[in-house]
């Protein structure tokens, strides 16, 4: 008969702890180079009322990011997000905050303001959200330079795992493309 010692109890405490009190699992999905499939393209206007078209960042690597004010994951990710802005930058990395507040500009400008977003920041609709099956927030997709989908999180994204994908889509997509 198995009996469990003190040991082995606190070790499935322990486990089952952690596991209870970890954050939800985010959910990704990367797509082999040959497989990927182009970004939907899309116009929006920024805080400015500039339009942001997604094809017109052709060449650099973009992360899309999908999110709200209200949205929990904003004020973990988005200090990121600035940060591999300056960061990157340079290597062609674009930034793009799509809002999805319903409540639009007048709560989203104050908090691009508030924390000196240092990226594209647009509106989103239904429509855009419907093309990149954004139905949770945060939604965070990279794309590589030839406009294709390399990689979609759904959730809080991990960040030494994205920072890693962005350094490899920079580096491997410097190259020009094999035909």
């Amino acid at each position: 008969m198995f009996r469990p010692t003190s040991a082995a109890i606190a070790s499935a405490t322990a486990l089952l702890i952690v596991f209870t009190i970890s954050p939800a699992k985010v959910f990704s999905s990367a797509a082999p180079t040959e497989s990927r499939k182009t970004a939907p393209d899309f116009t929006l206007n920024d805080s400015k009322g500039t339009p942001i078209k997604l094809s017109d960042y052709k060449g650099k690597v973009v992360l899309l990011d999908f999110w709200a004010t209200w949205c929990h994951g904003r004020g973990t990710e988005i200090p990121w997000f600035i940060e591999y802005q300056t960061k990157y930058k340079d290597s062609g990395l674009a930034v793009i905050g799509v809002s999805m507040d319903d409540d639009g500009w007048k709560v989203v400008k104050p908090f691009i303001e508030e924390k000196k977003m240092n990226y594209a920041v647009v509106m989103g609709n239904p429509d855009v959200a419907k093309l990149y099956k954004v139905d949770a927030m945060p939604v965070t997709v990279l794309i590589d330079r030839e406009g294709r989908i390399a990689e979609s999180y759904s959730g809080v994204v991990d960040r030494a795992a994205c920072e890693a994908k962005l350094q490899s889509l920079l580096k491997d997509d410097a190259k020009p493309p094999t035909k």
